[in-house]
């Protein structure tokens, strides 16, 4: 490469592909490399990282323990805001990626390197999270992106590689479809999943037993709620973390938060995606009732129908952008007063609402009520009618003035 590259930190996962680009780096650019960890909920995926990539190669090894950080300020926000994409998807890992891009900034600033360095194909979506996040912290970093600058066209040639070097490849059976894994979700896509008539099979979920083998008596949950954020469990207080894990757990046995979908890439294609994300789905169910008694009216339309340009923000990498922290400080005010308990039942996929009560709440029985009361007067409803009624009734004089 013709670009000198002094230090570069790698986004490192442990897979097949990073383990390539790790060595692949530093044959390249011939520089010391810094392999650097997330730890944002993948379990196991994260054990021996340090050990693997020292093994093959890494210079130095960071590993981030990211996880409250990852639900507070990332899962916390987006749940304040009701963020969905394309009305079904969580946001899994589009909440993930700016977190990551953040801490291999903040490494780099700390090891003096002047590059990093992402395993984002040059098809998807998360080579624009990495790389607009990049450009945002830190406008002088170089960007390299191996998978659109060398001549690897697939896994067999990665394989092939691995072999050659002495990478450790693994010796697992091989998925028919890729995956991955934070706190909040899980996804699959890819291999026999691009067929959008093939039913997953059952034994690629992770989180969550199918709603056909949950337990067959409902499980209730109380989910307290403080400015918007979910503070408890059951009267428990939990920290971002222990909470949302807490609710992968119930959420997981019921059967709860199993998705697929086919969605349209940022970069221009549909693709398909299953998704397990039971303690958010959970979670937004929760918090949408807990709003229901607690938002005002005309604030609650004006933020929802933001909630579709939010979540585009979010799902195309635009989460250190003025215009997200715009929508964020609109979507925080909202919250002030959404606080209190929800009642849910769970049961076999499904998850409904049994209650919900606040301090703050702006229903009142004696204001719904279709008893007598002392706070409406029925009768005013006659002239409001007729003020909203007053412009139909002058279209249609006019329709008939003219067309007579």
């Amino acid at each position: 490469m013709s670009e000198e590259i002094k230090k570069i930190v790698l986004a490192y996962s442990g897979g097949l592909d990073t383990s390539v680009i790790l060595t692949w780096l530093k044959e390249t650019y011939g520089c010391p490399v810094v392999a650097y960890a997330a730890d944002l909920g993948q379990g196991e995926e994260i054990e021996g990282i340090r050990q693997k990539a020292l093994k093959t190669g890494a210079d130095e090894v960071v590993v981030d323990d990211l996880k409250e950080a990852f639900v507070r300020d990332f899962v916390w926000p987006a749940l304040r805001a009701n963020a969905v994409y394309e009305s079904t998807y969580l946001l899994g890992t589009s909440l993930a990626r700016p977190l990551i891009a953040r801490g291999q900034v903040e490494v780099a600033r700390r090891t003096g390197a002047d590059a990093v360095s992402h395993g984002a194909t040059g098809k998807g979506n998360d080579q624009v999270r990495f790389e607009l996040a990049y450009m945002a912290l830190e406008p002088g970093l170089k960007i390299i992106a191996p998978w659109r600058i060398w001549d690897f066209r697939g896994r067999e040639d990665l394989m092939a590689y691995a072999r050659s070097r002495g990478i450790p490849v693994p010796v697992t059976r091989k998925k028919p479809y890729s995956s991955d894994r934070n706190l909040l979700h899980i996804s699959f896509e890819g291999g026999m999943l691009e067929d959008t008539w093939a039913e997953p099979p059952e034994d690629m979920f992770v989180l969550s037993v199918s709603p056909e083998n949950a337990p067959d008596r409902p499980e209730y949950v109380e989910i307290g709620f403080e400015r918007g954020n979910p503070v408890s469990v059951n009267g428990e207080p939990l920290s971002p973390a222990d909470l949302l894990e807490r609710l992968n757990e119930l959420g997981g046995k019921n059967g709860i938060g199993r998705i697929d979908m086919v969605e349209n890439r940022y970069v221009g294609m549909k693709s398909r995606g299953v998704y397990e994300t039971p303690g958010g789905t959970i979670l937004r169910a929760a918090h949408i009732a807990m709003e229901s008694i607690t938002l005002d009216r005309e604030v609650m339309h004006i933020r929802d129908g933001l909630i579709p340009r939010y979540s585009d923000m979010i799902y195309n990498g635009y989460w250190f952008s003025p215009e997200r922290d715009m929508l964020q400080a609109l979507v925080d005010e909202t919250q002030r007063n959404v606080a209190g308990m929800v009642r849910l039942k769970l049961y076999k996929g499904n998850c409904v609402v049994a209650g919900r009560k606040s301090g703050t709440s702006l229903y009142h029985p004696g204001f719904a009520t279709f008893e007598e009361d002392e706070v409406y007067r029925q009768q005013d409803a006659e002239g409001f009618i007729r003020l909203n009624g007053l412009r139909l009734k002058i279209a249609r004089l006019l329709r008939r003035n003219v067309s007579g």
